[in-house]
């Protein structure tokens, strides 16, 4: 009985815990100011500079390494089990 109380104390918590997470405002700079200029760079970064990803991050694949459908040789090794 008592585990049960204890339980669902603690449900109660988590769930309240995460729902004091969630932000319903518009994301803002801090102080209306936007991003700093990053060191060494000679000019502050744009929202839309910030969320396109380099192409580093999807690579176009050059080449498949599969050309056609090829049937497979049989392996020796492949036994059954004993």
């Amino acid at each position: 009985m008592i585990r049960a109380a204890s339980h669902a104390t603690l449900a109660l918590l988590l769930l309240a815990g995460l729902s004091a997470c969630g932000s319903t405002g518009s994301l803002k700079w801090p102080d209306g100011n936007p991003a700093p200029a990053m060191v060494g760079a000679s000019e502050a970064p744009t929202v839309e500079r910030m969320l396109t990803p380099p192409p580093q991050a999807a690579p176009e694949r050059l080449d498949d390494p599969v050309k056609e459908s090829e049937l497979r040789e049989d392996d020796p090794f492949d036994l059954p089990p004993t």
